[in-house]
């Protein structure tokens, strides 16, 4: 048996808890994946996992063996990276989730541009600004818009990005202006199901506005769209904004006013055995995403 195919398959068992969980994960039997595990039990001669009908849990050898393997298969994954980076043939399927507007826009010029490189590789977007469960849908990368990743996940920052309000011309003439973080609680606010307030700053003093409007939406691409119909006012990432405000679109308002910068991050769950083909895309990414984006207008 392929010994590295064994220690990836113990290595799954191990993160998993579970030989139902690994086998769902890697597209094989449970009963594949058991004689995997045993392969390694049985090429070490050491028993590696405590098994119960209810879960499986790692012996004291099998945490010493499990950091190996993975060190392992990172050498391996490494190795396999490098010589395929060469003959750019990377190949297999990434499964990435994003939020709404990321995957509209920035994410799809960096697989435009990954894909050209390397067009044997396959790419699955899961638009959503809600939180994916990495294991549960089997998502390989997952972007995301926070301050504080979780910290049972590894995360790699790609880029800090400013956040303005705005809105559409012809909301303003109707509307008027707001000169005043204070004047937003007269105004039609369109704002996420998770904002309740917008929190901006001028001077060192800080503003918290509680905001009040007739729709709201769990990813921005609605709002978005909303507030370039005219219908309200919006808080938008610097991703999404800058382009519509560059193209008269969309109006900056409040710009004296500097609003809480995010940061966004590729989250996944290890580090230590990934596909060339995902490895390599984290790292194009970073590569790409290298420049915080600012607010402008």
């Amino acid at each position: 048996m392929d010994r590295l195919t064994a220690m990836a398959t113990f290595v799954e068992v191990a993160k998993t808890g579970s030989f139902t969980q690994a086998a769902e994960q890697l597209g094989l039997s449970r009963l594949q994946v058991s004689r995997h595990v045993q392969e390694v039990e049985s090429w070490l001669k050491q028993r590696l996992l405590h098994r119960t009908t209810r879960k499986v849990s790692l012996t004291a050898v099998g945490e010493d063996v499990l950091k190996q393997c993975e060190q392992i298969l990172h050498q391996a994954s490494e190795l396999e990276l490098q010589a395929l980076h060469q003959a750019q043939q990377l190949s297999g399927l990434i499964r990435i989730t994003a939020p709404t507007g990321l995957a509209q826009g920035l994410l799809l010029d960096v697989i435009e541009g990954f894909t050209q490189l390397y067009p044997q590789v396959q790419i699955e977007i899961l638009a959503s600004d809600s939180f994916s469960r990495l294991v549960d849908e089997r998502i390989d990368i997952a972007l995301r818009y926070t301050n504080q990743p979780d910290e049972n996940l590894i995360a790699r920052k790609l880029m800090t990005l400013d956040s303005v309000i705005c809105a559409s011309n012809a909301y303003i003439n109707q509307f008027g202006t707001p000169t005043l973080p204070a004047e937003l609680a007269a105004h039609n606010c369109l704002a996420h199901l998770q904002y309740t307030s917008w929190r901006m700053v001028k001077d060192n003093e800080h503003y918290c506005v509680d905001i009040k409007g007739n729709v709201r939406a769990n990813e921005l691409g609605t709002l978005c769209s909303l507030a370039m119909r005219g219908k309200g006012i919006v808080q938008l990432p610097c991703d999404l904004a800058n382009p519509l405000i560059a193209s008269g679109q969309l109006t900056r308002l409040l710009s004296d006013y500097a609003l809480p910068a995010t940061s966004l991050w590729a989250v996944y769950l290890s580090r230590n055995y990934q596909l060339p083909a995902i490895r390599q895309f984290i790292n194009y990414i970073a590569q790409q995403w290298s420049q915080d984006i600012m607010a402008q207008g």
